[in-house]
């Protein structure tokens, strides 16, 4: 199969149904996301709508995804870590590496890294603060 770059909503959206089924049958990762998450359909369509907008500026999202994950840590009261961050983003970087290649996917890659260490960053500091 010759890979493509991401180039298209379409393609954020494949991309990121493909990585959230990924996700969902995760051990480590699945219990958590399947305990918060209560509508997948819209969830799918609410972090398509965030990709688009990381990768090409097209202002799709108006949420908050510090918010987002600081109050999935209060729920999961305060047991996310950076090893949580890691296997999601490893998961992401194979799951961009099995089906794209190009600008756009290093691009994806990039901003996927800095983050994750931003939201973790973010949530720690909301637990000290919190404290």
């Amino acid at each position: 199969m010759v890979k493509q770059d991401i180039q298209t909503r379409k393609d954020v959206h494949f991309l990121v149904r493909s990585f959230y089924k990924k996700i969902r049958a995760h051990e480590i990762l699945g219990p958590i996301f399947n305990t918060i998450i209560t509508d997948w359909e819209s969830h799918l369509d609410l972090l398509t709508d965030f990709w688009e907008t990381q990768l090409f500026l097209k202002r799709k999202y108006y949420g908050n995804p510090v918010t987002a994950h600081q109050e999935v840590d209060v729920k999961m009261a305060h047991t996310i870590t950076s090893e949580h961050f890691g296997l999601w983003l490893n998961l992401w970087f194979e799951t961009l590496d099995e089906l794209f290649e190009g600008e756009t996917t290093w691009i994806a890659k990039n901003r996927a890294q800095k983050m994750s260490t931003m939201l973790y960053m973010q949530i720690y500091q909301h637990r000290k603060n919190k404290s």
